[in-house]
């Protein structure tokens, strides 16, 4: 059996997706704007649990080999999470690894 992996259609960046999947463009526009907010709002809580994270680091003196030791991942996960790249963690990650410093994490929605 052969796989099919031919590429039939590339979508440019910054195009958007939702018009090119055949949505009305007021809804394309709308559902594009709704999706962008949602990727910055978990952006910036990554960002918090992350500035936690780094601040109990720096607090504590610790190089990152010790804080990736204490934390349970790799020297180089603590490097992305003090130099902020919240592309490479999920939220859930992050409140696992504040909930090993006994920082629990309690959400509270406005």
């Amino acid at each position: 059996m052969k796989i099919d992996t031919e590429i039939r259609h590339v979508t440019k960046p910054g195009a958007n997706l939702f018009l090119e999947l055949g949505f009305d463009p007021d809804e394309a526009k709308r559902l594009q704007a709704a999706s962008r907010k949602q990727i910055e709002d978990a952006r910036l809580l990554k960002r918090q649990l992350m500035e936690e994270l780094a601040a109990w680091i720096a607090k504590h003196h610790l190089k990152q080999a010790e804080a990736a030791e204490i934390l349970m991942v790799s020297r180089p996960r603590v490097s992305d999470v003090v130099n902020k790249k919240t592309a490479k963690f999920t939220i859930d990650t992050l409140v696992e690894m504040l909930s090993r410093l006994g920082k629990p994490v309690k959400l509270v929605v406005d």
